[in-house]
């Protein structure tokens, strides 16, 4: 306890205004991308729909190929970033004992404000926490893509599916898992964003708003106003 408050003791009431931005931010923009009443609206909900008719066609393919194909592009993307999120981990690990370094490093950028060795480890634990949710957040999404491989795999054909109410369930089974997965991929995603905008905080507590601030707009930007968005919701426009 005494550690924590020694600790504490070196942050300024801008570094404990930066830190509440940055929370509020990730954890305010997950909830409305993720929970609220428009979430339906962003990119996440409408694919929803194009996952659940992917779903629906797979019981009319002798052979799976194209879906197995599909879920085999999702998963190396997914592995991809677990690997290198991994790599970060390491590095960060190897710049605690570097704070010296960091602090030598950090004192010479424009605006820089000075921070002591203390006030350096908690930040970097900080990037820390950021990238480990990050991990986990991916290896999760990965084995929820292998879960998916396994209904595909396990979907009856359609002639077998005399039943529509029955296809219909294991279509939406099939779609959730889908989604459930992608979405674990966009919250780990996401913590690589506010990874960078914690990292402004480094260079001083300002800047560490500004990026916390910034990366949300960017995010919002393409999850809710994206051309993309206005392609795909030609076709499945959101249930008002």
């Amino acid at each position: 306890m005494n550690a924590w408050l020694s600790i504490l003791q070196f942050l300024s009431w801008q570094d404990y205004l930066g830190i509440a931005v940055f929370w509020a931010c990730w954890f305010g923009y997950a909830w409305y991308a993720e929970r609220s009443a428009a979430s339906r609206n962003g990119l996440p909900g409408v694919m929803f729909e194009y996952r659940l008719q992917w779903s629906r066609q797979d019981p009319s393919r002798d052979i799976p190929v194209t879906s197995a194909s599909l879920v085999a592009n999702l998963t190396n993307s997914v592995s991809f970033y677990a690997s290198t999120t991994i790599y970060i981990i390491a590095g960060l690990l190897a710049l605690v004992g570097a704070v010296e370094k960091i602090s030598s490093f950090a004192a010479e950028l424009p605006f820089a404000q000075q921070a002591s060795k203390e006030l350096l480890e908690l930040k970097l634990l900080l990037l820390l926490i950021v990238f480990v949710t990050a991990y986990f957040k991916f290896t999760w999404s990965l084995r929820q893509f292998n879960f998916l491989c396994i209904l595909i795999g396990g979907v009856p054909h359609e002639r077998n599916l005399t039943d529509p109410e029955r296809s219909e369930k294991f279509a939406q089974r099939m779609a959730r898992v889908n989604a459930n997965a992608g979405d674990e991929f966009n919250r780990g995603l996401r913590a690589y964003y506010y990874g960078i905008a914690a990292m402004a905080w480094f260079i001083q507590p300002a800047l560490f708003i500004a990026m916390s601030l910034g990366v949300t707009a960017i995010m919002y930007r393409r999850d809710f106003h994206s051309p993309t968005l206005k392609i795909v919701r030609d076709e499945f426009p959101p249930t008002i």
